[in-house]
């Protein structure tokens, strides 16, 4: 699941609009709809602020699932 993925489902699960979740990052509706379509990432800030709305480590965040990695060898 690719970041942007990630952010939607969390924002849906926690009953959030785009508008709401912007409001409480300070950032546009416009931002987080590029987020969730992975036209851009939000920067270290906003990843912060995002685990600590979903109450989430940032690691869980950020990390790719770990059953769409394959090992390489």
């Amino acid at each position: 699941m690719e970041l942007g993925d990630k952010l939607k489902k969390l924002r849906q699960e926690n009953g959030y609009s785009q508008n709401d979740l912007a409001d409480k990052l300070h950032v546009t509706a416009q931002a987080i709809s590029k987020w969730e379509n992975n036209k851009s990432i939000p920067d270290i800030t906003n990843l912060v602020q995002l685990s600590d709305v979903y109450n989430i480590s940032l690691d869980s965040l950020i990390k790719p699932d770990k059953k769409l990695q394959k090992n390489s060898r």
